[in-house]
Order: structure tokens, then C-alpha cells, then sequence
């Protein structure tokens, strides 16, 4: 029986093109373009199987064939290992942290399983942190929080905005901290070179009201303005540095707001504290918000007391 294969040639050769490598293959793209010359002149030559005897005419013309077809799959497979060896040549980061929890799992996690069957029951913790978002300052890193000693809450300058301000993730976290696990002890922490924190001294007035950052660092505008005040004679660095201790102020303070953070504070239930990571020095400074003192310093500001410099 004869069938005609003009079209069915047409078709397998548009998709060999369509299949050809990107252009780190160009060489198959030159091998493949005189291939093809060639393979369509035969094909043209007739339109039926019947052809076959001309393969005995001409034997070379199947053994081309099926050169170029090896040489296709041969060029093809380098491109995806050169294609592998690139992605390869990056560092494997989810290999990494594969490798850093099977760690935690056997000599944490393994070793202290009761521990932690017991944490997947009921959470204790004894802190609530609020710190800064930024990479480096990872509060269980640096403080060796262990799992369940606290709950954290992490944004961009370590802010907590004020109560009546609305809900915010941050609060949100409070809430859940000191009205339903009944933490005792409340940690804003701070660091050197922050970016939110610059972002706000460069910032005019109430900055831009259409940048996600500037809406959010303006709860710290009270600390940019006593910055302003105290320290005018200061460089924009030194301005900055002064701020990010005034924020973490400011944020205590913010804490306040909250009636239930306040009535538990000022009964000695809760305590608030402050602390400042400089990772230039690696030094740590922590101190106590003062509720109960005798005194107010100006503003409205309370003394700090129990005030240490780790380093």
C-alpha cells in the first residue's frame, strides 16, 4: 500500500526546529539548518513510500540522517548539563537548610524530645520580643531564645504604634502575648545601623503618604523630634544612632497605650524593657521602663532603672 508523506515530513521537520536547542546551541543551529536542506530535497524528490528504493540509491542520505539525529540528541543533553552546571554553580541555599534542620532535629529536637511534645501541647513563654525585621539581628541568634521562652514579633525599626492607632500586626501580637499566654516581660529591641530608623531622619515632615515605609516609621516620629531637639549640633550618622535608642523609648512608652499592657504594668504584673544590639561592637545595652517612680522626666517620660551594658 502506498501513503503519501509530503505533509507528514513537513510536520516531523517543523517540529525537529521547533525542538532545537536556545541559543546556547548555536552549533546545532548551523548543523541543523544544512541538515535540513538537505533531508527537504529528498523529500521533494518524490511523495510516496515508494521512495524506499531510493535509499538504496542513495544510502548515505539515510546514514546523514541519521547522523544529524544523534548529533541532535547528543548537542541537546549538553545543553541541559550545561544547563544544570550553572544552576549548579550557585550555592544550593534550600540544601543548606536542609542540612541545618536534619542538625536541629538530631541534637536538639531528638535529644530533647519530651520538651518538646510537651511544647506542642501548651506554649509558656516568658517574653514577648518585638525587634526589627533587619537580617542581622536575629534576637534568637544573638540572645539564645530556645523554643517556647518567647513569643516574637519582627518590623521594619522594631516599632510599636500607639493604641489608638488601630489594629496592626504588632498589637495584635501583644493582645495574644499578655491577655491569653501571660507574659511577663515585654522586650523591645533595637539596633545600630537601621534602616528604618535613617529612613525616618531623612524623611520631611510626615514624608511620603503613598510609601508603605514612611507610613509605617512615622509612629516614631516623637523620637525624630526629640532627636532633633537634643542633639542639632550631632552629624546625620550620630542623629541617627541617638534615634534608634529614642525609638526603642518611644515604643515603650507607645506600650502604655494599651489599657491592659498599662493596668498590668503599674500593678508590677508586667514588666517593660528596652535593649540595644550594636553588631559593629557586638555589645548589647538593656534597661527598665520605671513605671511606678516617684519622678516623671520631662514630656511625659518615665525613668529607666536596672539599666546594663553587655560586652
Amino acid at each position: 500500500m502506498v501513503f503519501p508523506i509530503r505533509s507528514n515530513a513537513r510536520r516531523i521537520l517543523s517540529t525537529m526546529a521547533a525542538a532545537r536547542p536556545s541559543s546556547t546551541c548555536s552549533n546545532y543551529r548551523r548543523k541543523s539548518s544544512a541538515s535540513n536542506l538537505t533531508n527537504s530535497a529528498e523529500v521533494e524528490q518524490g511523495t510516496h513510500v515508494e521512495l524506499l528504493p531510493s535509499v538504496k540509491r542513495h544510502p548515505v542520505g539515510r546514514l546523514e540522517a541519521s547522523n544529524d539525529s544523534m548529533e541532535l540528541a547528543h548537542e541537546s543533553s549538553n545543553c541541559e548539563e550545561e544547563n544544570v552546571s550553572k544552576a549548579n554553580n550557585g550555592p544550593d541555599l534550600f540544601g543548606e537548610m536542609k542540612e541545618r534542620f536534619l542538625s536541629f532535629k538530631k541534637h536538639k529536637f531528638l535529644k530533647e524530645s519530651e520538651h518538646f511534645q510537651t511544647l506542642a501541647q501548651v506554649q509558656a513563654p516568658k517574653f514577648m520580643v518585638i525587634a526589627c525585621a533587619d537580617s542581622r539581628v536575629c534576637p534568637s541568634n544573638i540572645l539564645g531564645f530556645q523554643p517556647g521562652e518567647a513569643l516574637m514579633i519582627r518590623n521594619v525599626a522594631n516599632l510599636v504604634p500607639p493604641f489608638e492607632n488601630g489594629a496592626s500586626e504588632t498589637n495584635a501580637a501583644l493582645e495574644f502575648a499578655v491577655n491569653t499566654l501571660d507574659v511577663k516581660n515585654i522586650l523591645v529591641i533595637g539596633h545600630s545601623s537601621c534602616a528604618g530608623i535613617e529612613t525616618l531622619m531623612r524623611m520631611q515632615d510626615d514624608g511620603d503618604s503613598s510609601c508603605l515605609t514612611h507610613s509605617w516609621v512615622i509612629n516614631a516620629k516623637v523620637a525624630k523630634l526629640r532627636t532633633k531637639a537634643v542633639a542639632p549640633h550631632l552629624s546625620f550618622d550620630e542623629q541617627c544612632r541617638h534615634c534608634e535608642k529614642e525609638s526603642i523609648n518611644s515604643s515603650l512608652l507607645n506600650l502604655l497605650t494599651y489599657p491592659w499592657i498599662e493596668d498590668r504594668a503599674k500593678k508590677e504584673m508586667l514588666s517593660l524593657h528596652g535593649g540595644y544590639y550594636d553588631f559593629l561592637r557586638c555589645t548589647f545595652e538593656k534597661w527598665t521602663l520605671d513605671i511606678n517612680g516617684t519622678r516623671h522626666v520631662e514630656g511625659g517620660r518615665y525613668l529607666d532603672k536596672d539599666r546594663e551594658l553587655w560586652s
